[in-house]
């Protein structure tokens, strides 16, 4: 049984989004929450916002999973789109920048009961 949950177009880029998104990746669900609670990272909230909705999935999917045994099998990080702006530059110039866009997706997993 698996859940799925994702965020798109969260305003930070994907690199930063990932070092977040790697310390959670294998485990439980429980401890998972734990960790993001004390990361001293901006997107830290965020990841935890999709991690309980993946959760929260996992429950309407199945009603009697057990929510302790689910663990993180995936979460990624893609690039989303980039808005292009300018800032003015010395000179009457125009110096071009990025601000950069990423969507987080988290897959939760319970053993299967046989």
């Amino acid at each position: 049984m698996q859940a799925k949950a994702e965020a798109r177009y969260i305003r930070v880029s994907a690199q930063k989004a990932r070092l977040v998104v790697d310390l959670i990746r294998g485990m439980q669900a429980g401890a998972a929450l734990n960790t993001l609670r004390v990361a001293n990272k901006r997107i830290a909230p965020t990841v935890e916002k999709v991690l309980q909705s993946a959760i929260a999935n996992a429950v309407n999917r199945d009603e009697d999973v057990d929510v302790d045994t689910l663990v993180v099998s995936e979460a990624y990080v893609n690039e989303g789109p980039r808005m292009k702006r300018v800032r003015p530059a010395p000179m009457g110039r125009a110096y071009r920048y990025q601000r950069r866009m990423s969507h987080i997706v988290i897959k939760v997993a319970g053993k299967d009961k046989e």
